[in-house]
């Protein structure tokens, strides 16, 4: 579910315009309708899957047999009702010897709101959203707010504590990272006596899978928060990455070099930039950023160090501290040239960690009532779960292991191959 679809509360306690309210019941009634037609077509499937085994007497042994007591689902659409087919299956199961059950894959026995409502819920929660306003949350979005009590919203947070608790102990030995991006992300949701940061790891199987490595809560610019972060991801078998992308101002660089030294640094383009224009007079960020894009998108590396050179020589002798950013990261900031072409596009920006989390961190709000660190984390775990669902494998993924085993790149092109030494 996209992250935008979360509506803002009105900014009084005016009704919703009857037009938009119209809307509502339109699309509810739509979304009815279509589950009742997949539910009926799923039932005729599989009635129709065994319509030649029969009885003794010859009587088919899977028929139709009316319907469920209606009941109420949670929708993205809103609440609408739902009776679902019932399915009399006579047939014996020979390894068991019990009766066997027609089981809806649309809609299980026990389902009473779908999957995107447990995402809409921690990113209501990172929003500003106490438990205690979680109904009348709800009630806008989805028409009903029914069975999701703030007592229920507590059941559900606690075992997304639990599960984040489980992710954050497991072993690591037996996947490869090897690309790494990292940020410290300020969430406005105030904790205990300070605002949550969050400490994120997000990694490039060698498969090419992009998948969240590590996520806690610290200080963005403390080095020892970053280190007992990589420590324990040590400890439970990671691998030193091949590649790590970060903003430059992060402490997570020094404690990179304390506990992966072997790994190489990338600085983020989409932060460099910004600290650039920082450095420069409004009136000159036009030419100037079409400048850093002739770096970061360079044709490859001697083209880079080029159109650095060009940079250096119209902004020096005015504006040395602006070209000094550059400069004095120049080895970080074009370290991704020396790996595959494909995904430069990736390598170059912390975008997947920012992409992820671009709705809750530009937020204002914060919670009414402090709230416990575990139940943030909790939120920040389940709200990255739900997005990295939908995140795709980097661009030539079958690339990735290669760059792990040590090969060669010159121009983004493949050179050689050779066995590189254990970076464990």
């Amino acid at each position: 579910m996209p992250l935008t679809v979360v509506p803002e509360p009105p900014a009084d306690d005016s009704p919703m315009p009857a037009s938009a309210s119209l809307i509502d019941q339109i699309v509810r009634e739509g979304a009815r309708k279509m589950l009742a037609v997949a539910l009926q077509a799923e039932a005729d499937a599989y009635i129709a899957a065994f319509a030649d085994e029969r009885d003794e007497a010859d009587r088919r042994l899977v028929m139709r047999s009316g319907y469920h007591q209606p009941r109420e689902l949670l929708t993205a659409a809103g609440a609408i009702e739902v009776k679902a087919p019932r399915v009399n299956d006579k047939r014996i199961d020979a390894e068991t010897g019990e009766r066997r059950r027609f089981s809806s894959a649309i809609l299980p026995a026990w389902a009473r709101k779908t999957p995107q409502i447990s995402e809409v819920l921690p990113l209501l929660y990172l929003h500003g959203l106490s438990s205690g306003d979680f109904a009348p949350a709800l009630g806008q979005f989805l028409g009903s707010a029914s069975g999701l009590s703030a007592s229920a919203i507590t059941r559900l947070t606690e075992q997304w504590k639990a599960e984040q608790r489980v992710f954050a102990d497991r072993d690591l030995s037996g996947v490869d990272y090897v690309y790494l991006w990292v940020d410290g992300i300020h969430v406005n949701i105030r904790l205990e006596e300070h605002k949550l940061c969050l400490l994120v790891m997000i990694g490039v199987r060698a498969d090419g899978r992009k998948e969240l490595v590590a996520l806690t809560d610290g200080y963005r610019e403390s080095t020892e928060s970053w280190a007992d972060l990589l420590r324990d991801c040590k400890r439970r078998g990671m691998r030193a990455p091949v590649l790590a992308i970060g903003d430059g101002a992060l402490g997570f660089w020094s404690a990179l070099r304390e506990v992966f030294p072997q790994a190489r640094e990338q600085r983020c383009w989409v932060h460099k930039i910004a600290n650039v224009l920082g450095a420069l007079p409004k009136s000159a960020h036009p030419a100037a950023k079409k400048h850093l894009a002739q770096i970061w998108n360079a044709e490859d590396k001697e083209h880079a160090q080029a159109a650095v050179a060009d940079f250096q020589a119209a902004y020096g002798a005015k504006y040395p501290k602006a070209v000094a950013k550059v400069a004095d990261d120049l080895d970080e900031l074009l370290a991704f040239y020396d790996y595959p072409a494909e995904p430069w596009v990736h390598l170059r920006t912390t975008n997947p960690i920012e992409s992820t989390f671009a709705t809750v961190r530009h937020r204002t709000k914060v919670t009414k009532w402090p709230g416990s660190r575990a139940a943030g984390l909790a939120m920040a775990f389940k709200l990255i779960e739900s997005a990295q669902a939908r995140w795709r494998a980097v661009n030539a993924p079958h690339l990735v292991a290669l760059v792990r085993a040590g090969a060669r790149f010159e121009r983004g092109v493949l050179l050689e191959r050779h066995e590189s030494k254990d970076a464990a």
